[in-house]
């Protein structure tokens, strides 16, 4: 609607497929992380080359459509050798029901949520908060997911499936900015492998995916399939 009125468009894009088939006016992929178009935070230099190259498509006088890659690699700025969080977890166990998998997160979560008021406290700021429930409710909630039942959301949820994935996103979140609070930065895939493969709550997400594969609630199987574990960090066998 806007090229129809005479108003250019341009795109960033992180996922090349989904810009292929939408083909838009014009549109710049990026191979970035998910939730990191123009690059690494706090890189202005970088994020303005981004932005620069997208800005140029507009001046193309062929297209559209006009899909184009831009060719640098975000630069792994915080990537910090032996990094680890300020805090130690245990190692995580191999919990076999819905309720060791609970009293596992609810007992790890003890651990980590000091750490991310610490956080708070040293940013400002926190992006937990979307679940619409407290971080002590989460373990039993999201748990009954693995027991083969459909929860009733939280107001102002609108279904259960929904309140899983915003429940998800506080518990990463939570856990992300806590190894975050003390210390420099690591980069984005350093903080993902501490999660996805050294804590309870990396694995709980990992299982609650195996059991919305397995479910008959279409929902619940795309939620637990798009939105829980990013697919870099889905073990092969899982």
């Amino acid at each position: 609607m806007l090229e129809e009125r005479g108003i250019p468009t341009v795109a960033i894009g992180l996922v090349r497929p989904h810009m292929e088939k939408t083909r838009g006016p014009r549109g710049l992929w990026v191979p970035f992380p998910l939730g990191r178009p123009l690059g690494e935070p706090e890189d202005a230099a970088f994020q303005t080359r981004v932005l620069r190259a997208a800005l140029a498509l507009l001046e193309r006088a062929e297209g559209p459509p006009i899909l184009e890659d831009f060719p640098e690699d975000a630069p792994g700025q915080r990537e910090r050798a032996g990094w680890t969080p300020p805090f130690a977890l245990p190692a995580p166990g191999a919990p076999q029901s819905p309720a060791a998998w609970a009293a596992a997160l609810s007992a790890e979560m003890a651990l980590v949520t000091p750490w991310s008021a610490r956080a708070l406290a040293r940013f400002g700021r926190s992006t937990v908060g979307v679940s619409a429930q407290p971080p002590e409710a989460w373990p039993g909630y999201a748990s009954r997911f693995l027991a083969g039942e459909l929860p009733a959301p939280p107001a102002p949820l609108a279904s259960p499936a929904l309140a899983l994935r915003f429940l998800a996103d506080d518990l990463k979140a939570c856990y992300m900015e806590a190894a975050q609070a003390d210390g420099a930065a690591p980069s984005i895939n350093q903080i993902n492998a501490w999660f996805f493969q050294g804590t309870v709550a990396g694995g709980f997400l990992l299982a609650l995916r195996s059991a919305a594969a397995a479910s008959d609630d279409n929902a619940f199987k795309t939620v637990g399939g798009r939105f829980l574990v990013p697919a870099q960090w889905v073990p092969k066998e899982a």
